[in-house]
């Protein structure tokens, strides 16, 4: 009788041995499982956000960028302007020099001709590309490139984009171009004295060479967020005025100046700390050539206009007579 009681107990341990083991293997599976799934979620969100931050973190490649801002008396922008674009290059990691190119002379503001100057200044100081910028227009969407354009010139400020100008040949605001490029259509005319049109005829230099102009695609920005427009028209009024026969030659394509010819002298050159941007401002005086442009000073046809009032009077009262006698 003891013997099969002791059978029968041990019969009974093994199956509770069995099923103790039993239950433990399913916890264990259990557990690895849970594990090995929150594992697999957590990767899949690193390797998201990963993603994320290299289509930000665009990178020089090995390229230098002359960020060459044509400029004169819009200090206040100036005071914007570089800390803003010196923190939105560095989040791209591209390796940039900020060039102020500051008119000192008293003719009127070539921004063209500001530009060629900067040019020269940024390539003879190792930039191999140089972005064109105006100190009034800030980036604010962080996919908007300023890498090295391999395929072409890079837009950023494109039509589609840009706060004021929406027409299809504009190029102005911020374009990135390399230094072969630029050389390659003589740079920018040195003809536009005051506002306006020296994007239009770049435009054209730029189609006669067939250089493919790229801009921006997929951003979700739009007009309104895209960029910071921070030009006050009422208080920084544009100098607009056309004066001798300006505005006939400032229509057409300009085959005589360019970036072999630009006129000017440095006459000094700083390095500015703002909020811990470094900045060159370089003073230039330009000159003109007033067989070629004389409408680099309006004034001038002013004083001649008035010199010559009483002459244009006798002139005109002779020409009446005579086709009184006719």
């Amino acid at each position: 009788m003891a013997f099969l009681l002791n059978q029968v107990f041990h019969s009974y341990g093994l199956r509770l041995c069995r099923i103790k083991i039993l239950i433990l293997c399913i916890f264990t599976t259990f557990f690895i499982g849970c594990f090995l799934s929150f594992a697999s979620i957590n990767s899949a969100e690193c390797n998201c956000n990963t993603a994320k931050i290299s289509s930000i973190k665009i990178s020089s490649g090995g390229h230098k960028l002359g960020v060459v801002v044509p400029f004169r008396d819009r200090f206040e922008e100036l005071l914007e302007f570089a800390p803003h674009i010196h923190k939105f290059l560095v989040a791209q990691n591209i390796d940039h020099t900020i060039y102020i190119i500051n008119q000192v002379d008293q003719y009127r503001f070539n921004r063209a001709s500001l530009i060629n100057v900067g040019f020269i200044i940024a390539i003879s100081e190792g930039c191999d590309y140089f972005v064109m910028h105006d100190v009034d227009l800030l980036p604010l969407n962080p996919l908007l490139s300023y890498a090295y354009p391999s395929d072409g010139l890079f837009h950023v400020a494109s039509p589609e984009l840009h706060p004021r100008y929406h027409y299809p040949s504009f190029v102005g605001g911020i374009l990135i171009v390399k230094r072969e490029d630029f050389q390659r259509v003589n740079g920018m005319s040195n003809k536009y004295w005051g506002w306006g049109l020296e994007d239009d005829e770049f435009y054209v230099r730029l189609k006669e060479a067939k250089l493919k102009i790229i801009r921006p695609t997929n951003l979700t920005s739009g007009v309104k967020s895209s960029f910071r427009h921070v030009h006050d028209r009422v208080w920084r009024k544009r100098d607009m005025a056309k004066c001798f026969n300006q505005q006939e030659v400032n229509r057409r394509r300009d085959r005589q100046t360019g970036l072999k010819d630009v006129m000017y002298q440095v006459q000094s050159q700083h390095t500015v700390i703002i909020d811990n941007a470094s900045v060159n401002v370089i003073n230039v005086a330009l000159k003109c050539n007033r067989t070629l442009t004389p409408w680099c000073l309006c004034s001038e046809e002013n004083k001649s206009s008035t010199a010559n009032f009483g002459k244009v009077n006798r002139n005109q009262n002779v020409k009446n007579k005579n086709n009184a006698v006719r």
